[in-house]
C-alpha cells in the first residue's frame, strides 16, 4: 500500500507484435516507395527472387525515396534478411531468416500492400505453383513434419550454441537425471551392464545396490592410495574384485584412483563436466564400422577415378586416428582387448587394375583395420561394374542385408558404432543401426541439394541424370534417424548470417506433387556436433622440421616450380627470387583460381613483389571431360594473354601425389612464400589446414569454413573473393610489411601452426568422436535419446515412399563400360542453367573434393 492509500498499479506486460503487425506498420508510413519498390521485383519478370535480386533493388532506392529510413524500418529488415521471393502476381510470397535455423514466411499483395503471415506449410504450398502452373493445392499431399516427435525432446535455442549439441545436453540431462537422490541410479545400472564377450567389466554382481557401491569404492581408494602410482593392474586386480571392481578402471593405480575419484564426485555433488569426463573413460567401444559404398573405396591408383575423391582420403586418415585412439583408451583403461575397425565398401569385380575387387584389404599404416568389400546384386548375381552414386539406390537395401552378416562374422558380433558417408553410406549405416541396434554417427561430406539450385521445387528437371527424389528422402531419412551428426564447421549445418547452412536447407522444402517437408531437420538439435578433421601429420608437417624434410623430392619440385619447358604439365615462367602466392584446387568456378590470376594481373604492385603459382586442372582444355573445367581452362589462357603474365606465372596441372603435395608447401614456405586460397565459397578448406600445418602463411576466404579456422590477421587473414581489389590490397600490404620487418611473417606462421596444434588435428578429432560416442551412448541407455518414436514413423516413410522411389531408378547393366556410363551422364547436360552455388563442406578439399566424379559434375 502505497502512502497515500492508494495500491501501486501492477507493471503491464506488453505483447510482442508479430512480423506482420510491425511490416504492416511500416508499410503504411512509406506506401508509396513500397508499392513503387515491390513492383519493381515483379517487372524484374522473374518467378523466384534470390536475396542479391531483392537486396539491389532496395538499394537502388535514393534518399528521395527516405531509403535510410526504410532500410532501417521492420519492411527494410525483412527484405535484408529474405533469403527468396516467389512472384506470382499479385502476390510476393518471402522466407525471411532474422537468425540461423530461424524462420518466418509471409506474402504481400503488391497492388493492395495487404500481408499474410503463412505456415511453413502454406508458404510451401504458394511455392509449388512455381512448378505445378496452377494455384489448386493438393489437400492430401503428404507432409514429412517431424516436429511433434520432438517437443518434448531438449532442444537448444542460441544460434551461438548450434553445433555444441553433447555440451548442452549434458549440462540438461545431468540437471534431469540427478535431481533427487535416486536420480544416480542409471549410472549405477549402466556400469552394471559392462561386459566383452562374457568377460565382467566395471562392476561384478557382488556389487549389487548404488548403497553398496560408495563405501566400495572408498575401500578401494584407500588400498591403492598406499602404492606406487605406476603400480600396474595385475599386481592389485584380486583386491579390487573381492570389492567388486573389474577391469576397466585404469592400467594403473594411479588411473584407477583418478576414474573412482571422478565417480565419487558425480556421487556426490553430479556436474556435465564430471560425467563427460567420467563417461570418456568407460570400456564401449571396441569395434567400428565405417560405411562408403560408392566409388572406387581403394587405397592406392583410385583418385581421379569417377565418384572417387576427398571422401576415400578423409577415411583412411579418419580410421588411422581413431585406432591409434581405441588402442590408447584400452591401455589406459587396462584391458587386453584389440579393437577393430572395418570400412564396409563395395566390391567391384571389374576394377580397372585397382584392389577394389579384393574382399579383404588391409589398411596402411594400422594394425587392426581393414577394408570389407561386398559387392551390389541384381537378382542375386554381382554387377561387375562400376556405377554412379547417383544410380546406386535399388541396391542398397539387399546391400545392407547382407552386410550386416558380413560384418557380424567379421567381429564376431555387432559393433558398438556404425559411422555412415554421404547419402548412401547413411542410408546403408540407418538400416544396419535398425537391425542392429548400434549407435550410428552421420556423416554428409556433402548434401547435393545445398549445391544444386531448385533442385527440389524442380525436382522433376532432375529426376533423370541425378534421382534427387531419392537422395533428398535418405538424406532426410538418415539425418533423422542418426543418435549424433558430426560437420567440420558450424556453416556446414547452420550457414552464416547471409547464408543458409547445408542442414539448414532441409529444414523446410518441396518437391511438387510428391511430398512437402514442413520441418525436416532441426538445426537446434543436440545431435549436431562439430568435429573438425586435421591434415595427416606424416605428409603435412612444418617446414622447419628439418630432419623429416624430403629434400630428395626437392628437384622435382624445382622442376615443377621453374623448368623452362611449356608441356601439358606445367607452363610459364617465374622469377626465383620473389616470395610465391601459391594455391591448389579443383579448377572450376566455385574454386575461383582463375579469379585469383585475375586480381593478380590487375594489380601491377603484387605482380612486382611476387610470382603466382596455380596447381589444378588441366593445361590443354582437349584432355578435360569437365565442361566446367573446359571453361575455366579456356579463362585462365585468356587472363594470361590478357595481362601479359607468361613470366610471373606457373600453372601447373593438378598434382595426386600428397607426399610431394606436402613438401611442396614447406619448399614455398623456405622462401617466404604464402598460401591463398581465393573459393567464392569453401565448406570446409583441407587445403588450408594443410598449408597452415606445413607453417605457411594463409590468406582464405571469409565465405565459408576457412573463416572458422583462421582467427584474421593472427594466424592468417579472411579475403573477400567478391572483392578482388581488397584481396589484393591485402597481400601487397602484407608483402610490405615483411620487407620491412621479416618478423610479421615469422609470427603468423607459428600463430598458425599453434592454432592448428590447438584446434585442427585427427588427434582432436579422434578424442572428440570417442566421447561423444560415449556420451550419446550413455543418455541412449538412460532416457528416450533413442527416440523411437521417430523412428517408428522414419520406418514408415521409409517404406512407404522411399522403397517406391527407389523402384523409378533403372537398374544398371555390366554391358556399359564405366566410360560410357560416365560420358553417358555427361552428354545428359545440365537440367536447367542453375550454377553450382555450394560445395561439400565435411571431407573439405582432401586432395580432390567428392564434388568432382569425372564428368558427373
Amino acid at each position: 500500500m502505497a502512502a497515500n492509500g492508494v495500491a501501486p498499479k501492477k507493471p503491464v506486460l506488453q505483447r510482442l507484435n508479430s512480423i506482420q503487425e510491425r511490416v504492416q506498420s511500416a508499410v503504411q508510413e512509406h506506401r508509396n516507395v513500397i508499392i513503387d519498390l515491390l513492383s519493381r521485383y515483379v517487372k524484374q519478370g522473374r518467378t523466384h527472387l534470390q536475396p542479391h535480386h531483392i537486396v539491389d533493388e532496395l538499394n537502388s532506392l535514393t534518399e528521395a525515396d527516405r531509403v535510410t529510413e526504410i532500410k532501417d524500418s521492420a519492411f527494410g529488415l525483412l527484405l535484408l534478411n529474405c533469403q527468396e521471393a516467389i512472384v506470382l502476381p499479385p502476390w510476393l510470397g518471402l522466407a525471411v531468416r532474422p537468425r540461423p535455423g530461424i524462420w518466418e514466411y509471409l506474402r504481400i499483395n503488391v497492388e493492395e500492400l495487404i500481408l499474410e503471415e503463412l505456415s511453413v506449410s502454406e508458404y510451401l504450398g504458394f511455392k509449388e505453383q512455381l512448378a505445378n502452373s496452377t494455384d489448386v493445392r493438393d489437400p492430401f499431399l503428404l507432409e514429412l513434419d517431424m516436429a511433434p516427435f520432438n517437443s518434448n525432446f531438449p532442444r537448444m535455442t542460441r544460434p551461438s550454441s548450434i553445433g555444441h549439441g553433447v555440451e548442452f545436453l549434458n549440462r540438461h540431462l545431468s540437471l534431469k537425471l540427478f535431481q533427487t537422490a535416486d536420480g544416480i541410479e542409471p549410472l549405477f545400472q549402466f556400469l552394471r551392464m559392462h561386459t566383452y564377450r562374457g568377460q565382467t567389466l566395471m562392476l561384478n554382481d557382488r556389487i549389487t545396490s548404488l548403497r553398496r557401491l560408495r563405501p566400495q569404492l572408498v575401500k578401494a581408494d584407500d588400498i591403492l592410495s598406499k602404492l606406487p602410482e605406476d603400480t600396474p593392474f595385475t599386481d592389485f586386480a584380486h583386491k579390487l574384485q573381492e570389492l567388486g571392481l573389474e577391469k576397466g578402471w585404469g592400467n594403473t593405480a594411479g588411473r584407477v584412483v583418478e576414474t573412482i575419484k571422478l565417480l565419487e564426485d558425480l556421487l556426490q555433488a553430479p556436474d556435465p563436466d564430471t560425467l563427460e569426463k567420467f563417461l570418456a573413460r568407460i570400456p564401449m567401444v571396441f569395434s567400428v564400422v565405417i560405411v562408403t559404398p560408392h566409388g572406387y573405396f581403394g587405397q592406392d591408383g583410385v583418385l581421379g577415378l569417377p565418384d572417387t575423391g576427398g571422401q576415400v582420403v578423409y577415411i583412411l586418415d579418419q580410421v588411422r586416428a581413431l585406432e591409434n585412439e581405441m588402442l590408447e583408451n584400452l591401455q589406459l583403461q587396462g584391458l587386453d582387448i584389440v579393437p577393430k575397425i572395418v570400412i564396409l565398401t563395395r566390391l567391384i569385380p571389374n576394377a580397372f587394375g585397382t584392389t577394389c575387387n579384393q574382399r579383404i584389404e588391409k589398411v596402411h599404416g594400422s594394425r587392426f583395420s581393414h577394408i570389407l568389400r561386398i559387392p551390389f546384386r541384381n537378382d542375386g548375381q554381382i554387377l561387375k561394374n562400376w556405377i554412379s552414386r547417383f544410380d546406386v539406390y535399388p541396391y542398397l537395401e539387399t546391400y545392407a542385408q547382407e552386410a550386416a552378416s558380413e560384418i557380424c562374422a567379421d567381429l564376431s558380433g555387432p559393433p558398438d558404432l556404425i559411422i555412415g558417408n554421404y547419402t548412401d553410406g547413411n542410408l546403408v549405416a540407418t538400416l544396419l543401426c535398425q537391425h542392429l541396434g548400434v549407435t550410428q554417427c552421420t556423416i554428409a561430406h556433402a548434401l547435393e541439394k545445398t549445391k544444386y539450385p531448385d533442385s527440389d521445387i524442380y525436382w522433376k528437371n532432375f529426376e533423370e541424370k541425378y534421382h534427387f527424389s531419392c537422395q533428398f528422402t535418405a538424406d532426410l531419412i538418415a539425418m533423422n534417424h542418426a543418435d549424433f551428426i558430426i560437420t567440420s564447421t558450424y556453416q556446414e549445418i547452420a550457414g552464416s548470417a547471409k547464408t543458409v547452412g547445408q542442414y539448414e536447407s532441409h529444414q523446410a522444402f518441396t518437391m511438387p506433387s510428391l511430398y512437402r517437408v514442413v520441418n525436416g531437420i532441426d538445426v537446434f538439435d543436440p545431435k549436431f556436433n562439430i568435429v573438425s578433421p586435421g591434415a595427416d601429420m606424416t605428409v603435412y608437417y612444418p617446414f622447419t622440421d628439418k630432419q623429416h624434410r624430403l629434400t630428395k623430392l626437392h628437384p622435382a619440385i624445382e622442376k615443377l616450380l621453374f623448368s623452362s619447358d611449356q608441356t601439358d604439365e606445367h607452363v610459364g615462367i617465374i622469377d626465383k627470387d620473389k616470395p610465391i602466392l601459391f594455391t591448389m584446387a579443383r579448377l572450376d568456378r566455385v574454386k575461383n583460381l582463375t579469379g585469383l590470376v585475375e586480381l593478380y594481373g590487375k594489380n601491377e604492385k603484387l605482380r612486382e613483389m611476387t610470382n603466382l603459382v596455380i596447381v589444378g586442372g588441366e593445361i590443354d582444355p582437349a584432355k578435360s571431360k569437365d565442361r566446367e573445367e573446359v571453361k575455366e581452362i579456356e579463362k585462365m589462357h585468356s587472363f594470361i594473354k590478357q595481362y601479359n603474365l607468361h613470366n610471373h606465372f606457373r600453372w601447373i596441372r593438378s598434382q595426386t601425389n600428397r607426399v610431394q603435395n606436402g613438401e611442396l608447401y614447406r619448399y614455398i614456405a623456405d622462401a617466404g612464400g604464402v598460401f591463398v586460397q581465393p573459393a567464392l565459397y569453401e565448406g570446409f578448406g583441407l587445403t588450408v589446414v594443410e598449408a597452415m600445418t606445413c607453417g605457411l602463411p594463409t590468406f582464405a576466404t571469409m565465405h565459408g569454413g576457412p573463416a572458422e579456422i583462421i582467427v584474421n590477421g593472427i594466424s592468417g587473414f579472411h579475403i573477400d573473393p567478391y572483392h578482388p581489389e581488397g584481396v589484393a590490397e591485402v597481400l601487397v600490404s602484407f608483402f610490405e610489411k615483411v620487407k620491412t620487418d621479416p618478423g610479421v611473417w615469422t609470427r603468423i606462421s607459428e600463430a598458425a601452426l599453434q592454432r592448428i596444434y590447438s584446434n585442427f588435428t585427427w588427434k582432436l578429432y579422434a578424442e572428440r568422436l570417442m566421447t561423444l560416442t560415449h556420451v550419446y551412448g550413455f543418455w541412449k541407455y538412460v532416457s528416450n535419446l533413442q527416440r523411437r518414436e521417430s523412428k517408428r514413423y522414419l520406418e514408415m516413410f521409409y517404406t512407404l515412399k522411399y522403397r517406391e522411389l527407389v523402384k523409378t531408378v533403372p537398374l544398371s547393366s555390366d554391358n556399359e563400360s564405366p566410360e560410357e556410363k560416365t560420358d553417358k551422364k555427361a552428354h545428359m547436360g545440365p537440367p536447367t542453367d542453375a550454377a553450382l552455388v555450394g560445395v561439400p563442406l565435411a571431407a573439405g578439399e582432401i586432395t580432390k573434393a567428392i564434388l568432382e566424379s569425372t564428368a558427373i559434375h
